[in-house]
């Protein structure tokens, strides 16, 4: 029989945990320790955002959209806007890991939640072994400038150790991981505003050089709107931040400014960055340059120094992605086996440093074997489609709540418009998902196929709507 709630033991000591070697101070019932604090949580998603859509997303969309992938970007970067002030809603009202996971839970009932949480859970793990796939295409560049020849191809390997080795970081604790982020985030900010100032002035002819001229829409127009829903992956971090809502301190304040703080930096960044990338060398040429074509950029402008520190600050970058990325899939998995719709164990909480250990060994293990597949644009769409389908229905979520108005539902922060603003965000989740390449759409829908039926083999006697304290 399916369990209705996980139990936490009867006595006062913590209950061993045999499974889980060195880390045997566990307990069912700790809390996440709330140690993020408003930078961190901008970094979180700052740092998730900017590595895809800088450091490996340019190649790919020019290639996919020509000069038209900037308003690429620019509808995934609306889109997201628009999701993140709901998202922001709920997230000051419910601030509890698991971001839209529980926020749908709570709001439109068990089988939803159950969908979008284990949806969030893969669609997180897509994600992570995406970005550790282009920092081993990153990391493989480095060596290859430093002259260094290696008789195998580099990528997949330095791609599975990487994931392994933020996987083990997130386990010694989230402030570790946290103070990694913000220190990669600030350098990277600061390689992408010396590169970007540089690299723009050059393509309005400040310095002189001619721009390589191209018509905007050479793909045509459908393309802009399918490549849109390939490079939102890029735009996973605000919600991310929502996802470790539980770690995050003073969340009322923090959590709205995190989100859409972090999608408008960002937006800025990737625009700048494909205006820039295809002013260079031409939308043809820079899509034939694949996940590194940024780094050919860069030596375009400021030859091989400029090269090597776009190389480094792509490294920092799909680290800072795949570092919060497993964080975020490990927090997902730690509220979904709190309501009992994963067995309790992945709940358990290491007490020597503060972390679920089990969820995040159930996050990074699915990681290390997708990214040894080294398939990059499929693990990036598969995300997008999980992720926009949880989108709408955190949009949904919002305007069900506000009608409803339950007594336990007390937003410190409230969206304007609704239920306008809301309704044109699930749409236009549901539409780009629904826009994208049909092996994503295929895979995606199996994802959530599968999800429910767990729901119904594992957990139907489990009603999650409304409970939350």
């Amino acid at each position: 029989m399916a369990p209705t709630e996980n139990t936490a033991p009867e006595t006062g000591e913590p209950e061993p945990d045999a499974a889980s070697g060195l880390f045997d101070d566990t307990s069912e019932n700790a809390e996440l320790e709330r140690t993020i604090g408003l930078a961190g949580g901008l970094t979180i998603g700052i740092g998730t955002m900017i590595g895809a859509g800088i450091f490996v997303f340019p190649g790919l969309a020019a290639n996919r959209a020509g000069p038209a992938a900037a308003l690429s970007f620019v509808i995934g970067g609306v889109i997201a806007l628009l999701v993140a002030l709901p998202a922001s809603e709920l997230a000051t009202a419910m601030p509890r890991s698991g971001g839209g996971y529980f926020f749908v839970s709570r709001s439109l009932g068990t089988a939803a939640g159950a969908i979008v949480g284990l949806g969030l859970w893969l669609g997180l793990v897509f994600a992570s072994a995406f970005y550790l796939v282009g920092l081993g295409h990153y990391a493989s560049a480095a060596l290859a400038e430093l002259g260094l020849e290696l008789p195998l191809n580099p990528v997949i390997p330095l791609a599975v150790v990487f994931a392994a080795g933020l996987t083990v970081a997130s386990l010694f604790g989230t402030e570790n991981t946290a103070k990694l982020q913000n220190y990669i985030v600030a350098g990277l900010l600061v390689i992408l505003v010396v590169f970007l100032s540089y690299g723009g002035l050059d393509a309005l002819g400040v310095f002189g050089r001619e721009s390589v001229p191209g018509v905007f829409f050479s793909r045509g127009y459908l393309p802009v709107i399918s490549t849109a829903g390939l490079v939102f992956t890029s735009y996973l971090g605000f919600a991310q931040v929502a996802t470790v809502a539980g770690d995050i301190k003073n969340p009322s304040r923090s959590l709205p400014i995190a989100m859409v703080g972090s999608v408008i930096v960002v937006t800025i960044l990737y625009v700048v960055t494909i205006f820039v990338a295809t002013s260079a060398f031409g939308a043809d040429h820079l899509g034939t340059l694949g996940e590194t074509a940024i780094v050919e950029v860069a030596r375009e402008f400021l030859g091989t120094p400029g090269a090597i520190a776009i190389l480094v600050a792509g490294i920092f970058a799909t680290i800072s992605s795949a570092n919060a990325s497993i964080l975020s899939a490990s927090r997902t998995v730690y509220a979904l086996s709190r309501d009992a719709l994963l067995p309790d164990r992945a709940s358990r909480i290491n007490l020597r440093y503060g972390t679920p250990h089990i969820a995040l060994l159930a996050a990074g293990g699915p990681i290390l074997l997708l990214a040894a597949t080294g398939q990059v644009a499929i693990l990036a769409e598969v995300a997008s489609f999980l992720h926009l389908i949880m989108y709408g229905l955190i949009a949904i979520a919002v305007i069900v709540l506000r009608r409803d108005q339950p007594s336990w539902y007390d937003p410190t922060y409230e969206m304007p418009g609704v239920p306008v603003l809301p309704g044109i965000a699930a749409v236009a989740s549901f539409g780009l998902a629904l826009a994208m390449q049909p092996g994503a759409i295929v895979i995606g829908v199996v994802v959530m196929a599968v999800s429910y039926g767990w729901y119904r083999y594992y957990a139907n006697t489990v009603d999650l709507k409304g409970a939350f304290n």
